[in-house]
């Protein structure tokens, strides 16, 4: 049976490691404020971005762009977008496991290169012996759109010039503070929408060509950045619910080794009582 000052001491360490736990989440939640916020700032303009593309796309031809003609099933470039830290719950190994069950399922028998964001996934997928083209960590909790370029720029050049027939994206999309669910998103090639409502007859300068292009690729660059913004959001919920449940579970520990404690030392008192009444009596 462990001694008072044992217990004692397993108490102490507890409380100091609850008083961790209560700090990262009050900290998560700040920041998964200013997540919320910018995600809703980022939603609308990806959204009427993806719009206006899908107009443009209808008044064209959808084979004369690169970034719109299906490739031939060859190589697949995937984007795993996971967490620079830990301490979120099963955030990072939800994605790394869904992305180990995309190869082996969807991508079975292709050429799959990796680009992974976040030093989590760059890890898990090197214990992999996965091939990993590039590796981007650092990006913060505040995605800037240069960062969303960095990750996807070259992959675009790439797809364009024939080096890769298809191009998806594995992140966790925000639902709530609670809640994120694990998606997997076609990029390339792009698939255009039916526009919403009629066709509008603009006139384009220099021309629809070159306009559908430029808006083709910007288009790209937002929807990478909602995805970052969107991961962003999704960890900071993740780890704000982990170090809740942390909180209370030290709150449960600390419960059980207080009764312990106090059941440790009423056994010490009641024999030593025992002994002063048996010394009593033999005297």
């Amino acid at each position: 049976m462990p001694s008072l000052r044992d217990i004692k001491r397993r108490i102490t360490s507890v409380q100091s490691t609850q008083k961790i736990t209560r700090a990262m989440k009050m900290v998560a939640a700040a920041r998964l404020r200013r997540a919320q916020d910018a995600i809703l700032r980022t939603r609308p303009y990806a959204y009427r971005m993806r719009a206006l593309v899908d107009n443009l796309a209808a008044r064209g031809d959808r084979d004369l762009h690169p970034l719109l003609r299906p490739g031939g099933g060859g190589k697949v470039g995937l984007i795993v977008v996971t967490a620079d830290r830990g301490l979120c719950g099963a955030f990072n190994a939800n994605l790394v496991n869904a992305a180990m069950q995309a190869l082996q399922d969807r991508f079975r028998g292709r050429d799959v290169e990796l680009t992974v964001v976040g030093r989590k996934g760059i890890e898990s997928f090197r214990r992999r012996a996965c091939t990993v083209r590039a590796t981007h960590a650092g990006i913060g909790d505040r995605p800037a759109m240069d960062a969303a370029v960095e990750v996807i720029g070259d992959i675009i050049k790439d797809y364009a010039k024939g080096g890769t027939d298809e191009v998806h994206c594995l992140y966790n999309e925000f639902k709530s503070a609670i809640a994120q669910r694990v998606t997997l998103e076609q990029l390339l090639p792009f698939e255009p929408g039916e526009p919403e409502g009629p066709v509008t007859d603009y006139i384009y300068e220099p021309s629809l060509s070159g306009v559908f292009e430029t808006l083709l690729v910007e288009h790209l660059h937002v929807q990478m950045h909602r995805i970052l913004s969107e991961s962003a959001a999704s960890e900071h919920g993740a780890r704000m619910t982990a170090m809740d449940a942390a909180t209370q579970n030290a709150d449960d520990v600390i419960e059980r080794l207080t009764l312990q404690y106090n059941r440790v030392r009423q056994d010490a008192i009641t024999t030593e009582l025992i002994e002063v009444v048996s010394g009593a009596e033999a005297l």
